[in-house]
């Protein structure tokens, strides 16, 4: 595959016959020992360094790719949070999960699993939010919800969204204590034995599954912008990805020319999101939309949150407690646990992938342990901070790397570093807090319709001529529907007597991934099937742990001398989450042993994309 990325000058980076930026013409990497490696035509590896330009321009392309998943986060919590009308405060939660998603990126490149891998709000704890938030006690108020009685200044509004997000805090903040332990106490291997593809698929299915009633709500303020917008994302992203366009570079013996560049393909979100925003501002001013509050369409409108932008200040730096002491609740807290598992294993998944794509020996189980504990460390720190939701691992960004072909650390550095500085500039989250209801509707349906279907795709790996696993899949995601939506109807029948007691239930009885996870665990693990059957052959070889050597070492081990200089005492190497070198040399190539059964059952299944990777094949 021709890599899709322009670059400045660099040894390593040619430009094929096509004009199309590319790498290594003879289509393979080196081992050390001389011998042809695969074919991952990597530009940088994961332990070159590039200029220092080319970080920053890559790593502003890896912003914009996690930009929408960031942006998405505080958007779709803002109505539950009674902050629908309230664009400024919207402002201010964009750019507080900006701002924790640099510091969580920086942590996870420095001293958690250290790969190339950033960090983001996560879609896992948006489901178990909006349980909670939509409990009786934290209904938003009828004063609230009309934008013609609601006075966004006052201070009685204030508090009313303030102490639902300090609710949320309390819960992010204790359920990452929980991630943190996991990690760091290597209780993820453990887990990792009972939960495969029948498990994860109903759970990942369900996170997405159940928001088609907020998506559509949110489209149907003005279908016809709302399909302009899922047309554009599908024209890009689909018909055109393969389409260059020619663009300036700097670099090689020709210096200044231009080269293609797949710009479709690595964009296609952000375009579709800014010529349908664009489209509403031309709209506006021609007043083709409607003026009058009340009709349709006029929420398309790009001047009905217009005064945000001169309201948001300049420049803001977020910081912990900035909206008041967080609060505690059983019900928030058992709810948040249930997305902290989904997001460790979608996690998992997304350290395979990444070392795959940047040609790195698989991660270890040190380096997985502390990759978890430090994400759960991201979570704190989210729900100190404030942003309603709490990190992971971004799979969009995985599937970059497979684009881009460039898996530098310090690339995913420069990118940490940019969400910090636009998390700084109050203005940047202000602009996105602007845009019109139908476009992010229209986002939504395109998003959460691919959530759903990566969900799904983890079925790949299991025999579904089975009746036994079609029945565990079918029942699991059917009962997760259908349980949550009679609960939310009658949740006074529950009614134990006991408060705390009768919102945890109805907290995990109305979170669809929670009842659909479970169910696919429970039944998984208890009616009688074989590990081919069962999709584990293949689930498992993509998680065994790479061997102690020097390679993965010099990957996988801390910076600074930490471990090899500092600290080698033999009762820190004995921590689960602490590298080690334990035999190998310095030729030794990472490679997996496997019997010959479960070689024979991987050649025939593609390989795991886990959540949101596009299947990247190591022959691309």
């Amino acid at each position: 595959m021709n890599s899709a990325v322009t670059s400045c000058e660099s040894p390593k980076l040619l430009e094929s016959d096509d004009g199309v930026l590319d790498s290594h013409p003879d289509g393979q990497v080196r081992k050390k020992n001389g011998q042809p490696g695969t074919s991952s035509h990597l530009v940088y590896g994961i332990m070159d360094i590039p200029p220092w330009y080319l970080c920053i321009f890559l790593g502003i392309q890896h912003f914009l790719t996690a930009l929408g998943g960031l942006v998405a986060v505080p958007l779709i919590l803002a109505k539950n949070l009674c902050l629908q009308h309230d664009p400024l405060s919207q402002s201010y939660l964009i750019s507080t999960i900006l701002f924790v998603s640099g510091i969580c990126t920086l942590l996870q490149v420095f001293f958690g699993v250290r790969l190339p891998i950033l960090q983001g709000g996560t879609m896992a704890f948006i489901a178990p939010s909006l349980a909670m938030l939509s409990l009786p006690a934290w209904k938003c108020p009828e004063w609230m919800i009309n934008a013609s009685l609601v006075n966004t200044s006052s201070p009685e509004f204030t508090e009313e969204w303030q102490k639902r997000i300090r609710e949320l805090q309390g819960a992010i903040m204790v359920a990452s204590c929980v991630q943190m332990l996991v990690g760091f106490s290597g209780l993820i291997g453990f887990l990792m034995r009972f939960i495969g593809p029948l498990t994860i698929a109903p759970t990942i299915t369900l996170v997405a599954l159940p928001l088609f009633d907020s998506a559509g709500n949110d489209a149907g303020i003005h279908w016809g912008i709302a399909a302009m917008t899922i047309f554009l994302i599908v024209l890009f992203s689909q018909y055109l990805k393969n389409v260059t366009l020619p663009v300036p570079v700097y670099g090689g013996q020709k210096k200044c020319h231009t080269s293609k560049f797949h710009v479709f393909q690595v964009f296609p979100v952000l375009l579709a999101l800014c010529t349908s925003w664009l489209t509403c501002f031309g709209l506006t001013v021609t007043d083709v939309l409607p003026s009058a509050p009340t009709a349709y369409g006029h929420l398309a409108r790009t001047d009905t949150k217009g005064s945000v932008l001169s309201q948001a200040p300049w420049f803001r730096i977020p910081y912990p407690g900035q909206w008041g002491l967080p609060t505690i609740s059983l019900a928030g807290v058992f709810g948040i646990i249930a997305g902290v598992i989904s997001s460790m294993v979608e996690s998992v998944g997304d350290y395979y992938a990444c070392a795959r794509l940047v040609g790195a020996p698989a991660p270890p189980r040190h380096a997985i342990n502390r990759g978890i504990g430090i994400e759960g460390l991201g979570c704190l720190l989210a729900g100190a901070w404030g942003t309603g939701n709490g990190t992971t691992s971004y799979s969009e960004n995985v599937g970059v790397l497979g684009i881009t072909q460039v898996g530098s650390r310090m690339v995913i550095v420069a990118a940490g570093c940019m969400l910090l500085l636009m998390g700084v500039f109050g203005k940047i989250g202000a602009a996105f807090a602007t845009i019109p209801t139908p476009v992010i509707g229209g986002m939504f349906l395109v998003m959460f319709g691919v959530i759903t279907a990566v969900g799904i795709s983890n079925l790949q790996y299991v025999d579904m001529n089975s009746s036994r696993n079609l029945f565990v899949f079918g029942f699991s995601i059917y009962c997760g529907l259908a349980i949550p939506n009679w609960v939310n109807k009658n949740s006074e029948k529950l009614q134990t007597g006991i408060l705390q007691l009768d919102q945890v239930v109805q907290v995990l009885l109305t979170t669809s991934m929670f009842v659909g996870g479970f169910l696919g665990f429970l039944l998984d693990n208890t009616i009688p099937g074989s590990a081919e059957e069962r999709g584990l052959l293949a689930w498992n070889q993509i998680q065994e742990e790479s061997q102690e050597t020097s390679k993965a070492f010099e990957v996988y081990g801390l910076p600074c001398g930490i471990g090899t200089k500092f600290c080698t005492s033999s009762c820190v190497q004995c921590l689960p989450f602490w590298p080690r070198l334990e035999g190998g040399g310095k030729d030794e190539e990472i490679i997996p042993s496997v019997d010959a059964k479960k070689e024979k059952v991987l050649k025939s299944q593609p390989k795991p994309c886990f959540l949101a990777l596009s299947c990247t094949s190591e022959e691309e």
